[in-house]
């Protein structure tokens, strides 16, 4: 990996790191988090309904689509062969899921925070149709991409670098959601914590059908490392704990399918993708997460999403920091078309 491929990095050099020291300055909305979450109540957070999906999954359509998506790949890599139809209420490869990703605690970390609420959401309204003009074919989801656990510089109470957001503004999230009618994300940062500690606290909204999930390999510091000092990494083994956790939920609860992303814009960020096992009940995403220019871009995609297929992909724009080198431009829903594969997925910050 050379320098240049290093400043790919989506939030070690900028955005993420931004809220380490936003978290502190915002202590009054929660300084304990732990606390905060086992304390706050939500009429939002309360409403799980799991009202089963009748109609199974329309395989001949499933199997187009993803042909499609492939957009004539003819090195075997794409489709993804032998992956199961997803049980009822699939939304990939049906449609295509267009995000805004931050922190309300921040408005440095992406569009979800920087901008007021009702601007944000029509602004997220423009871009869904700028996908839908692109590719006509393919309705948008829209969704908002929420760090519900946020790396940090601050080792805390524990020692763990990270901090868990307040319940009450992932009730926010919701409530933008539904005024939207988007579904919500819950992006997880987990720094010297680990997945399995930190999956299970967000269990009350994972039951609720619009909330997916989404794993940052950037901030798992498996080594002791501070996060922020290098890339961190999670193995096949970490995805296969999230999705059998998902997968269990579907189940459990009569659910849609999960949508899971996976963050990923280095090889190592994620090991042993190829033990990474798929199940009906959650739909997986590998998300191309760097940022810079468009060629540099492109170049992360086929090196490090391309040749290791999952399942479905997915690309994220920089509003700023795809910006900061010439061509000076982010790349457009048109020219991401042309990808092999077509991201399904597409996140903005």
């Amino acid at each position: 990996m050379n320098l240049k491929a290093l400043l790919l990095s989506s939030s070690v050099l900028l955005s993420s790191y931004v809220l380490l020291s936003s978290c502190t300055e915002n202590s009054k909305a929660g300084k304990a988090a732990t606390s905060t979450q086992t304390t706050t109540t939500s009429t939002t957070t309360t409403d799980t309904t799991t009202k089963a999906v009748s109609q199974p999954v329309d395989k001949a359509k499933y199997d187009t689509l993803v042909k499609r998506l492939a957009n004539g790949d003819t090195t075997g890599h794409w489709p993804v062969k032998n992956q199961p139809y997803p049980v009822a209420g699939a939304i990939l490869p049906f449609k295509r899921v267009v995000a805004f990703y931050g922190n309300l605690f921040s408005k440095r970390m992406g569009i979800l925070g920087e901008l007021p609420p009702n601007e944000m959401l029509a602004k997220l309204k423009t871009e869904a149709k700028n996908w839908e003009k692109a590719d006509p074919k393919t309705p948008v989801q829209t969704a908002l991409h929420y760090i519900a656990v946020v790396a940090q510089g601050d080792g805390g109470a524990d020692g763990k670098y990270r901090y868990r957001m307040p319940f009450k503004q992932i009730d926010t999230v919701l409530s933008l959601a539904k005024r939207s009618n988007s579904i919500v994300f819950l992006d997880v940062q987990v720094a010297l914590s680990n997945i399995k500690a930190e999956l299970p606290l967000l269990e009350k909204y994972l039951v609720m059908p619009q909330v997916h999930f989404g794993m940052d390999p950037e901030f798992s510091m498996k080594d002791g490392t501070k996060p922020g000092k290098k890339i961190g990494t999670y193995d096949a083994a970490d995805v296969n704990y999230v999705s059998n956790y998902l997968a269990g939920l579907v189940k459990k609860y009569n659910l849609p399918p999960k949508i899971l992303v996976v963050h990923r814009f280095t090889r190592k960020m994620v090991t042993g993708t190829k033990d990474i096992k798929l199940h009906p009940e959650v739909q997986v995403v590998m998300d191309m997460d760097g940022w810079g220019e468009p060629d540099l871009k492109l170049g992360t995609y086929r090196n490090f999403i391309f040749p290791e297929p999952v399942q479905f992909t997915g690309f994220k724009l920089f509003y700023k920091n795809d910006l900061k080198k010439p061509p000076h431009r982010m790349l457009t829903p048109q020219e991401l078309m042309k990808y092999k594969p077509q991201p399904i997925y597409i996140q903005y910050q």
